[in-house]
């Protein structure tokens, strides 16, 4: 059996009750981090794509003259924040914004509302129009459709007789940088739209952004994919540099392309990410950069300003009722320099990461004791303000990695990991129904039990039917039967099945090497660091398709794998030269369509570094998820 995660890495005390301790009493600021990421990377500068987007958003906000109000899409918020800070909105007019709801109190005579084209949502804006018109309030109205408007959203503003009343417009918000390697669409329903539902539209959306890519990074001229998706993506590619006509001739700055559907590997997204990334998205949950935490971590009170945190807090003074605990956003991005350091490695050796970076920050302050030299004091002062960052963030992500801790060490968290262990390396299958079973009866939460239940389908090539009733029956029994059609859900798409033929998984986790034994999680030299011994299904199939002789060497592996397998030539442009700058790595574009989780970024990042693979990764997807949000798309209840 491969080897289990540590709750804790070895070697003394936890970070927590390490952290330097300052020479000077100079308070720490609270750290200030914006949640727009630094994307101007050696590997790829990607402002021109964020640029391009805030030229965008800020001709559709000022469809309006003058001073707004900008009401915006609940879901939306937190991609614009991505885009464009307050400043840039206050420039285009909008000095008041609010999270669209049913009802909104305004003294703005220009609203300018941008959503997603939703019929709720048009029935909310409907409203407020006729309250306002109640009122004898006159205004004026612009909705901005993300990326477009539909038929069915304006049948419903005409319906309501409210059509006239607005400036409607598109925001083709597409690709949207999430650090210097990521880059994301968040089509939070584009695996379900497809293989559910019969909806090519987020295919549209995916071919559309490739295109936008070769029109400002040159034609990508070698293509790989694997999967339905991908296929049907590069034929609507294919069909829409013949309908373009004339192409501009920028140079390819990327030299290839990976298409994957996420269809060939559930498995991935239903284990428990094991890197300090992975885990934050386990359990806290990651969106739009950020995290919310208490607010006394983000910002503690200023006595307790650059002071580490105590797991342990006082006790009340008075039995005066509890308040509730406010939570503020934390961006997570490589802007934070001791995140972008730790946020890709196992969290079995994080404890001694954040214990080497406190005592390095401790030395730091300690060299003003020695220093004696004005030269010395001003080269001092001038690294200070970054030293204090760092410290201020090695005291959040110390906080941050308490408290996953405390679900770490817990008991039903290790036997949780051991039973993905067992479904992944085909052993102690009874010992794993078992567990499922217990999980059911303690009425563990629901994503818990289907992420296992697809985990054993998807390793065994189902589940013997006998087993897999009793498994449905318990699980309406327990949560409800609203979730037949959940259950019904996960049946169409193949994610759970009665098992009918000889398990394929062992032989490709053979031919694979899916599995490592004794992985040294220190200093690691496979991708399977990332679930502490199984190497991501997906990272493999990338890492394999970039050695000379690619994915030939595994044709019998693809073809147990749902989906076409394809590898296309696209033609250059006439007059576009190839490699113009041929100092740099070779740079792939990895495209996940239907999502990738963080941990599979991480086992990407670290292919890059290793001097075998000799390139560089952007990473490009429709989501970036985990196995509970992407359970949360196929969960339907009816009351």
């Amino acid at each position: 059996m491969f080897k289990k995660p540590a709750s804790q890495a070895p070697g003394g005390k936890p970070a927590a009750q390490q952290q330097p301790k300052q020479q000077q009493p100079q308070p720490l600021k609270p750290i200030v981090l914006s949640q727009i990421p630094n994307i101007s990377s050696k590997v790829l500068n990607l402002t021109s794509i964020r640029d391009q987007s805030k030229l965008e958003l800020g001709a559709a906000i000022s469809t309006l003259k003058g001073s707004k109000a900008l009401v915006m899409d609940p879901k939306l918020i937190g991609l614009l924040n991505l885009l464009a800070d307050p400043t840039f909105l206050s420039n285009c007019g909008a000095d008041k914004r609010y999270e669209l709801k049913p009802e909104i109190n305004t003294d703005s005579k220009n609203i300018v509302y941008i959503v997603r084209p939703e019929v709720k949502y048009m029935h909310w804006i409907t409203q407020h129009v006729k309250q306002h018109s109640e009122k004898g309030l006159k205004k004026e109205y612009s909705i901005v459709f993300v990326p477009r408007a539909t038929i069915l959203c304006q049948r419903v503003l005409e319906e309501q007789g409210v059509m006239g009343s607005f400036v409607i417009s598109d925001f083709p918000l597409d690709i949207v940088p999430f650090d210097e390697d990521v880059l994301s669409l968040e089509l939070s329903s584009s695996y379900r739209e497809y293989l559910l539902d019969g909806d090519r539209t987020s295919l549209f959306h995916v071919a559309k952004s490739l295109m936008k890519l070769q029109a400002m990074f040159g034609t990508i001229p070698i293509v790989k994919g694997k999967g339905h998706c991908s296929r049907l993506v590069m034929d609507m590619i294919v069909r829409m540099r013949k309908e373009m006509g004339e192409e501009c001739t920028v140079p390819p700055e990327i030299d290839s392309l990976i298409l994957l559907d996420r269809d060939i590997d559930t498995i991935t997204p239903m284990c428990t990410q094991l890197t300090y990334e992975g885990l934050i998205d386990e359990v806290f949950t990651i969106n739009n950069n950020a995290v919310f935490l208490n607010e006394d971590i983000v910002l503690p009170p200023q006595g307790q300003q650059g002071a580490p945190q105590s797991s342990q807090s006082p006790p009340p003074q008075s039995a005066s009722p509890p308040q509730p605990v406010k939570k503020v956003p934390f961006p997570l991005h490589s802007n934070d320099k001791v995140y972008s350091e730790i946020r890709d490695t196992n969290f079995s050796v994080l404890c001694g990461l954040l214990n080497k970076k406190a005592k390095d920050i401790d030395e730091y302050y300690k060299m003003f004791k020695q220093t004696q030299s004005i030269s010395a004091i001003r080269d001092y002062m001038k690294k200070l303000a970054s030293y204090q960052m760092e410290h201020n963030s090695l005291r959040i992500h110390t906080c941050i990695t308490e408290q996953i801790l405390e679900v770490t060490k817990s008991p039903l968290f290790m036997k949780g990991i051991e039973t993905e262990q067992n479904l992944l390396a085909g052993v102690n299958l009874e010992v794993a129904e078992r567990f499922i079973e217990d999980c059911i009866n303690k009425k563990e939460p629901i994503h818990k039990v289907l992420r296992l239940l697809i985990l054993y389908s998807s390793t065994h090539n189902g589940i013997k039917p006998k087993q897999l009733e009793f498994f449905k029956r318990e699980v309406i029994q327990t949560y409800g039967c609203s979730h037949i059609l959940t259950l019904h859900n996960l049946e169409k798409l193949g994610l759970i099945r009665k098992a009918d033929l000889k398990p394929t998984f062992p032989s490709i986790r053979k031919d694979l090497h899916l599995i490592i034994e004794d992985l040294n999680e220190q200093s690691p030299n496979d991708i399977a660091y990332t679930y502490s011994g199984y190497a991501p299904l997906s990272v493999r199939l990338v890492q394999t398709a970039i050695k000379p002789n690619g994915w030939r060497q595994i044709d019998e592996v693809l073809k147990q794998l749902p989906g076409p397998t394809f590898e296309e030539i696209q033609p250059l442009p006439q007059g576009a030269t190839t490699n113009v700058k041929s100092d740099r790595k070779p740079i792939t574009l990895v495209y996940f369509i239907g999502g990738v989780t963080f941990s599979e970024i991480s086992a990407l990042r670290f292919l890059s570094r290793q001097d075998q693979a000799n390139r560089d990764f952007i990473i490009l997807t429709t989501k970036l998820i985990n196995g509970n949000t992407m359970i949360d798309n196929l969960i339907e209840v009816f009351n």
